[in-house]
């Protein structure tokens, strides 16, 4: 059995821009609990959390890792989460696991753009929050002014629960004692503070506040807590050094005693569709022992040794090696096996796994993330709510450099997307090539690279091209006779049509496309109109004036002739195919490129810049909002072939403190000059008959 209970289990991911000291932080953690024998370092490559090969060489955190351990009565499940805001989606995808998100600042970086975008994610997600300010030993100075900054950008719900004192060399905690010298701001007036701020959630504790003027004590003061926590009307900071190790035995106590568990924290929602109807509703799990199993699979990892790992969060029931579970809907149950505990690369097998825990399940290929695991077909509709994922937008065409490698690229791909929710590898019909989406060029790069070292696939890579399309823009019509005579049967089809632009989609199909028959007098037999249709749709698929689809065009066959001996189907797909490409061309064809909307966070010193260099790539500002801690947002809509690069131009403008994020938003006529340059590289296949 475990040696704790789900009331003892506290969950928390750290969080926070790069350079904030998070994996340093979970080093110092442990060295100081004494479960590792001396504090590694990033430079050296010798951290629990920072393992893998290109963490090692890049010197940064890429993925999310794990620790645990047991203190003052609480076991703790650690995640450290990397700060670069390309890996994102791995800090993301950990909050349905955890009761708290703390977010980590350094006192010599001040608030950076990662900080604020996973403070309000997790505020969304209705996650509890926590602010550490580290590295108060060389910037005790600059605590005071980061302290009112984080108070103006998040708000007065921001209280600090201990101050350094000694000039960064310690801390004062404010929750437990109210006297003793800080180094800023009055000991006794941040106790007053933070508690009558935990007060204000509950009427029987402020009435005894304030009319019987009684000192309550923290344990009267612990179910108010939680509850502040969890209503967002607390969000405590705490000051620490990683590097000196000030502050850290409050941190602990404060995570020990004063963190939420998994039954006092916001319950992760699940959806459940109801019986006999598509209606969805909110499922919340209870995080009861007794209870029959219910977990989530919220990160999945590939080693070349152990195989698939995936990471589970148990919101109720017992699981244990002779477990039999069901993943979703599928009707085949998946035997357990062996459990884990995960410790940076290292895993410990466990007989059980209790509500609230966080545990991996090794060598199960059906898993994969998001899953949910349960043991009821009575649950078998149960999902767990999709994640606000950040759509991946920069891309790259990738192609396999040999013919071994061929073999292998598509399966590499796919472990690298079961990996990574923000990675996206697909085959774009409209310009042949597979394309490698991400957060950012970093993004892509890391990935590359692991799939060298891990699957060892080498891959060349190439700026993709932009997915352009074809229209029209007015009437027009197309005649073709197709006439061909071999020696023995001939072939012969003859086609007339008209073709109009069309800005609705079709009724019932939802294309942008219609074929209507409006032959009279059986000019062109009803069982050859199909093949008419067939070619049409061939021109559609590959394009006439550049090799990308074409779309939005209303197709009318009016006449054509047919032979009674030589007419086939063949020779009307071809009358057809060249007729629609002869009207297309008379009806004033055009390219149509894809916008994005973006939205830019940036210092606010930098707005002119920014709308500058976006007006010189033909995008458009819509508009600008100010941000407290003097930055900015900024939103725009942009072709998408000029954002390539843009995270690269983006960090040089901004010295690395802006970051976006781009959505499609629709597609629009491409300039005269874009598109002949386009349409001269075309080189259209000879046609086969």
């Amino acid at each position: 059995m475990s040696a704790y209970t789900t009331a003892n289990i506290r969950n928390v991911a750290l969080v926070g821009h790069n350079g904030s000291g998070k994996t340093t932080l979970v080093e110092a953690i442990l060295h100081k609990l004494k479960l590792i024998g001396r504090m590694g370092a990033i430079e050296e490559g010798s951290t629990v959390c920072d393992y893998e090969p290109e963490e090692k060489h890049h010197k940064h955190s890429l993925n999310a890792a794990f620790v645990n351990f047991d203190h003052e009565g609480a076991h703790v499940n650690l995640i450290d989460t990397p700060g670069y805001p390309d890996f994102i989606g791995q800090a993301i995808s950990s909050f349905p696991a955890v009761e708290l998100v703390a977010v980590v600042v350094g006192a010599d970086r001040g608030l950076q753009t990662m900080s604020r975008r996973l403070m309000k994610l997790a505020q969304e997600h209705d996650i509890p929050r926590m602010i550490i300010i580290n590295k108060i030993d060389d910037h005790v100075s600059e605590c005071e002014a980061l302290l009112a900054n984080i108070r103006e950008v998040f708000g007065n719900e921001c209280i600090p629960i201990n101050l350094p004192t000694k000039k960064g060399t310690d801390v004062i905690d404010l929750w437990e004692h109210s006297d003793g010298a800080t180094d800023f701001g009055s000991a006794s007036a941040g106790h007053k503070a933070i508690i009558e701020q935990v007060v204000e959630v509950d009427d029987a504790l402020m009435n005894t506040y304030l009319e019987q003027g009684e000192k309550l004590e923290a344990h009267q003061l612990h179910d108010a807590f939680e509850k502040s926590l969890r209503l967002g009307h607390l969000i405590p900071v705490v000051f620490c050094s990683a590097k000196t190790g000030a502050g850290l035995d409050d941190l602990l106590h404060i995570i020990a005693k004063l963190a939420p568990n998994p039954a006092e924290g916001n319950p992760a929602p699940f959806l459940i569709t109801e019986k006999d109807s598509d209606s969805e509703k909110i499922w919340h799990a209870r995080p009861d022992p007794a209870l029959e199993p219910v977990a989530h699979v919220f990160k999945v990892t590939t080693d070349q040794f152990v195989g698939k790992l995936a990471m589970i969060r148990v919101h109720q029931g017992t699981i244990t090696p002779q477990s039999s579970l069901l993943l979703n809907d599928s009707k085949k149950p998946i035997k357990v096996g062996h459990i884990f505990k995960v410790f940076g690369k290292d895993t410990k097998e466990v007989q059980q796994a209790i509500p609230g825990d966080i545990i991996a399940l090794a060598k199960i290929d059906e898993l994969h993330f998001n899953g949910v695991l349960h043991a009821s077909h009575e649950l078998d509709s149960l999902h767990a709510k999709p994640l606000a994922m950040p759509r991946p937008m920069y891309g790259v065409a990738v192609e396999a450099k040999s013919r071994n490698d061929e073999t292998k690229i598509g399966g590499a791909l796919q472990k690298l997307m079961d990996e990574d929710p923000t990675f996206i590898a697909e085959r774009v019909y409209a310009t042949h090539e597979t394309v490698a989406r991400g957060m950012g060029e970093l993004h892509i790069r890391i990935l590359l690279e692991k799939m060298h070292n891990r699957f060892h696939v080498e891959v060349t890579t190439k700026t993709p091209k932009i997915a352009y399309k074809e229209t029209i823009t007015t009437k027009a019509e197309g005649h073709h006779r197709h006439k061909k005579q071999t020696g023995g049967a001939g072939q012969f089809g003859e086609v007339y049509l008209r073709i109009e632009p069309m800005t609705e989609p079709h009724a019932e199909t939802g294309e942008y496309f219609e074929f209507i028959d409006e032959t009279v007098g059986g000019s062109i037999p009803r069982q050859y109109l199909p093949a008419v249709e067939k070619g049409v749709r061939q021109v559609l698929a590959e394009g006439a004036i550049a090799g990308y689809p074409l779309t939005g065009v209303r197709v009318r066959v009016y006449d054509g002739k047919y032979h009674a001996v030589d007419s086939k189907e063949i020779a009307f797909v071809a009358a057809g195919r060249k007729a629609f490409v002869d009207a297309v061309a008379k009806a004033r064809p055009a390219l149509m490129e894809p916008y994005v909307d973006v939205e830019i966070t940036a210092p606010a010193h930098n707005m002119g810049d920014i709308a500058s260099d976006l007006s010189g790539k033909r995008g458009q500002v819509l508009n600008t909002d100010y941000l407290p801690g003097d930055m900015c947002i900024i939103y725009a809509k942009v072709p998408l072939a000029e954002m390539n690069s843009y995270s690269n131009q983006l960090k040089s403008m901004t010295a690395g403190q802006g970051s976006f994020v781009m959505n499609y938003s629709h597609d629009e006529r491409t300039p005269p000059n874009v598109q002949a340059q386009v349409v001269a590289e075309y080189k259209p296949k000879a046609d086969e008959e």
